[in-house]
């Protein structure tokens, strides 16, 4: 690697703004990926900093390496493999002792640390006093001082990172064990190094103490090693759970004796944000306060979106007017008129809704309202099977089920995450939201809010209730625990939440560039075709299809028209919407295509619900199939996942329709 490159592993617990500071230094320049070999999210971005090209690798959030899920493995096997030039663990100011259980691990890697210690100023506030000078001398390590959100300490953490590649030689640190454990280690160590390869590649010390710590991991690493069968006989003759309690033990001892010295006042007390979650926690408040909270942001999303969707609108109206008039032949001007701007155009039309959702979402997560979702809700998730953990890739699933899916890798317990998996695509993600604005807006428009609310509130339960069903069949087991440490409570940053939702919304608007584009065009081609029947009429290919399988939908009020959107909309979602302005001959005019709806003798209020109870719930795209292949790595449970949805799409809109007529 050149001189002037560098590379940096950022590393740190979840919740300490890790992922705050790898954006500031990044900025724009990242690339989003998958770890080889793994489904678990890899972020690297570039800096140019004073010369130096600074590659930085956003770690999985871990609050250990002891390697039991795969984040944990991730992260440890990318510093011990990849050996970064430099490991940066950001610590939060406000829980140093926290931290430090993460640190003392870190330490024994070998590896050039840096400990960059964010969010020092709300230490502060509440009377901490930080020794950063004692902190270093006792880690061996440079300590700098950031606030990530504010863009705080930065360049001086930048220029540390310079420093330490410069550097020679770095201290070498390492925990005591007392002389039972070291004398083993060192047992270890001799057979270890007997293997050259193996000691060139890891730090033998290192994977001494990790096999006396029961990682089975790492005897995976070793098993092809010609040392393994002598390895595995001394360790069959130990008390490993035993030397594993002991071993943690004693890093907590030495973090008691380190921790006092770094900092005063450092103490466990009521904080304001301890003080507040005696409310917003509460266990009969909770719950309340959080379907309270989801109804608000979805009322403000309608209620805010409906001036910036009429401009939109507006002008892609427009655009249709000037192709139909100065493009020629017909079928081009049709093609480009009503195929590409009509469809493209509807979609884009609800780009305010999406955007405004994704930002209030981003306000409750910055806050750290949002963790404390998952932790309300884990009793009722104990009950139905599932720990708290599965809640928050069901919350990503408001934006997007392909990151809430992927995000499951943070579940240990194998079942759970299955199960997980399985019930993700009822949460209703930011691809269905156009279809509810359309159908609530048109069909319930005095209570469009609260419709789509009670819509969302549905994709939840059927999740719950699938979890339920899944667990004591085909999923059999009991939840493993759930931990999780909430974050304090913080102000949220405007700069902060518009780069969330910008991050979210243009997965929405590149979708509407590529694959509803295309979709468009091929709904333009079914509509027009054969040349000379009526354009998106009963005798034009796309009309022909949606007779074919309107009896199977014809018992939840589907016509033909919507039978063949619902088809098109295992694509994408959003399809739903640019197949009924072709459809019923509106292109992308959002009013006509409402007046359209109003005077379709087939459809009614009980229709629109029972349609958007449909949409909720019937099979998810193709990318969220794609995803859900590659995680389960198992085409059966993809088949079940795709047959399940349909079946209870069908069974719950055909309640909604049926049960509607019979109340008139």
């Amino acid at each position: 690697m050149a001189d002037n490159r560098i590379r940096v592993a950022l590393t740190g617990n979840p919740n300490v703004g890790k992922t705050t500071l790898f954006n500031v230094i990044t900025g724009s320049r990242q690339h989003v990926g998958n770890w080889p070999g793994v489904t678990v999210e890899k972020k690297s971005g570039l800096k140019i900093y004073k010369g130096y090209e600074i590659e930085v690798i956003d770690l999985p959030g871990t609050y250990s390496l002891t390697a039991y899920s795969l984040d944990e493995v991730v992260a440890r096997d990318f510093i011990v493999d990849e050996k970064p030039d430099v490991v940066v663990q950001i610590v939060d100011a406000t829980n140093i002792e926290r931290n430090l259980y993460l640190t003392t691990q870190l330490m024994e890697l070998g590896s050039k640390m840096i400990i960059a210690l964010n969010m020092y100023d709300l230490a502060e506030e509440r009377g901490d006093k930080l020794h950063v000078e004692k902190m270093e001398k006792i880690l061996a390590m440079p300590v700098v001082r950031t606030i990530a959100s504010d863009d705080v300490g930065i360049s001086e953490l930048l220029d540390t990172v310079i420093a330490e590649k410069q550097k020679e030689n770095h201290h070498a640190r390492e925990i005591g064990y007392g002389d039972e454990i070291e004398s083993r280690i060192i047992e270890i160590e001799k057979v270890l190094s007997q293997d050259k390869e193996l000691a060139s590649r890891y730090p033998l010390r290192w994977l001494a103490v990790r096999l006396l710590d029961g990682d089975e991991n790492i005897l995976r690493k070793i098993a092809g090693s010609s040392i393994a069968t002598e390895i595995k006989s001394i360790l069959a003759s130990l008390d490993i759970e035993g030397y594993e309690a002991l071993m943690a033990d004693k890093r907590y001892e030495i973090i008691s004796a380190m921790f006092p010295q770094m900092c005063e006042r450092c103490m466990t007390r009521m904080t304001t944000s301890d003080m507040i979650d005696r409310v917003m926690t509460n266990k009969y408040l909770g719950i309340p306060i959080f379907l309270a909270l989801m109804w608000g942001a979805f009322e403000l999303t309608f209620s805010f979106a409906n001036p910036f969707m009429t401009i939109i609108e507006m002008i892609f109206i427009w655009l249709g007017e000037v192709a139909a008039v100065h493009i020629h032949p017909d079928w081009l001007a049709s093609l480009v008129g009503e195929g590409i701007i009509g469809g493209v155009g509807s979609v884009f039309s609800f780009i305010p809704n999406i955007f405004i959702l994704f930002f209030l979402l981003s306000m409750l997560e910055d806050s750290g309202y949002l963790a404390r979702a998952a932790f309300i809700v884990d009793r009722v998730m104990y009950k139905i099977g599932l720990q708290g953990k599965s809640f928050i890739p069901m919350l990503l699933g408001f934006g997007c089920n392909v990151p809430a899916i992927m995000a499951t890798r943070s579940i240990e317990d194998r079942m759970d995450r299955m199960a997980t998996i399985m019930v993700v695509p009822f949460i209703s993600c930011g691809a269905r939201l156009p279809i509810y604005i359309l159908f609530a807006g048109t069909f319930f428009s005095k209570n469009a809010g609260t419709v789509i609310f009670c819509i969302y509130l549905l994709g939840i339960l059927v999740a719950v209730a699938s979890a339920k069903l899944l667990r004591t069949t085909t999923l059999k087991g009991h939840p493993a625990p759930f931990i999780l440490e909430l974050p304090p409570y913080r102000v949220p940053t405007l700069k902060s939440s518009i780069r969330h939702m910008w991050d979210n919304g243009s997965m929405y608007i590149r979708k509407a560039g590529t694959i509803i584009l295309g979709g468009s065009v091929v709904i333009w081609l079914l509509a027009a075709l054969p040349w000379g029947v009526e354009y998106g009429s009963e005798d034009s290919f796309i009309g022909i299809i949606g007779h074919a399988i309107q009896p199977l939908l014809g018992p939840l009020g589907f016509d033909w028209k919507i039978s063949v959107s619902l088809l098109f909309g295992f694509v994408a979602k959003e399809i739903v919407v640019a197949s009924l302005g072709v459809l019923y001959g509106v292109g992308d005019d959002q009013f006509a295509l409402t007046d359209s709806l109003l005077a379709d003798p087939n459809m009614y209020g009980i229709t629109a619900l029972s349609l958007m109870v449909f949409s909720l719930l019937y099979m998810p795209c193709i990318a969220v199939v794609g995803i859900i292949k590659k995680e389960t790595g198992s085409w059966k449970w993809t088949a079940f996942s795709v047959a399940y949805g349909l079946a209870v799409a069908w069974l719950l809109a055909f309640i909604v329709f049926q049960g509607g007529k019979l109340l008139n």
